[in-house]
């Protein structure tokens, strides 16, 4: 009598192999696609451009279309109504410092450019700080400045939109957009003088600080000839109530009380309607006036 055959045997799988399994079940396009992205050529790539006046930097930063063969003007980007100036997104200026933007003054910070072409006669260039990425949902109250610029031909065609900084000088540049067969050029100006004098002015106001500040060290730490050295140094740039009255400190320190109570009274003098003087320091200098007398 035969024996019947023995039913298969069913054993559990492991884990490796499950995970196995189902990594294989997989389309070989969707693990490809998921074990590297796939990047290709933008049609409107990205591009920034830098640009420093005097003392303000300037950046630009848009998308490029190219022609590629078509009617631009009228047709890709029609007339009288907005353009972004750019493509994939608002095309954006950003300014350290204030500035003038077709002759209007704008305030440093990062704006929208957007464009209405005409067919014939100026266009109209708007800086807005609505971040919108379309024109068509722009709010124009939200529009900084808009000016004309009358469009001027290409000595060539340009394939791609580009944007450039021209004729720059240490007070002024001109910002170009140049596609196919047009450019469009704003001036832009600075106050390049008036900022560098502001800058000087904040530097010499504050140069007797050094000096006082080398004295105030050597006073703390004993040596009171270099302190006062120091000191009659800054008071030489300018007196102020600060180093008055640390030179009345030192003096007092060395005995010469006449001269520690002349320099505290023009402390007294220099610090009068200073907050941090009337609620800080004078208390104590009218105390030490007392006691060198």
């Amino acid at each position: 009598m035969r024996a019947s055959p023995r039913s298969p045997i069913l054993r559990p799988r492991s884990p490796v192999a499950l995970a196995l399994a189902a990594l294989l079940a997989i389309p070989l396009s969707a693990r490809l696609a998921s074990a590297q992205a796939l990047e290709v050529p933008q049609l409107s790539p990205h591009a920034k451009v830098e640009q420093r006046v005097g003392l303000t930097d300037f950046s630009i930063d848009y998308s490029s279309p190219g022609v590629k063969g078509r009617k631009v003007w009228g047709d890709v980007v029609p007339y009288d109504k907005g353009w972004r100036a750019g493509a994939n997104g608002p095309t954006k200026l950003t300014a350290s410092r204030d500035f003038t933007f077709g002759g209007a003054p704008v305030k440093a910070g990062t704006y929208a450019i957007f464009m209405v072409p005409a067919k014939t006669g100026p266009w109209t260039v708007v800086l807005s700080d609505d971040p919108s990425p379309s024109a068509n949902d722009r709010d124009p109250k939200r529009d900084v400045v808009s000016v004309k610029i009358t469009p001027a031909a290409l000595p060539a065609p340009r394939e791609r939109l580009i944007y450039v900084f021209s004729d720059t000088q240490d007070d002024r540049t001109s910002l170009d957009l140049e596609w196919e067969k047009v450019r469009i050029r704003v001036p832009i100006t600075v106050d390049t003088k008036a900022q560098v004098a502001a800058a000087i002015e904040k530097v010499t106001g504050e140069a007797w600080r050094p000096h006082a500040a080398a004295a105030s060290y050597y006073f703390n730490t004993g040596d009171h000839a270099r302190a006062l050295a120091m000191i009659d140094r800054s008071i030489a740039i300018q007196s102020t109530w600060r180093n008055e009255w640390l030179r009345a400190q030192i003096l007092g320190k060395q005995g010469k009380k006449a001269d520690a109570t002349a320099a505290a009274n023009r402390a007294l003098t220099l610090g009068k309607d200073d907050p941090v003087f009337e609620k800080a320091v004078k208390e104590d200098v009218t105390k030490a006036i007392a006691g060198w007398k």
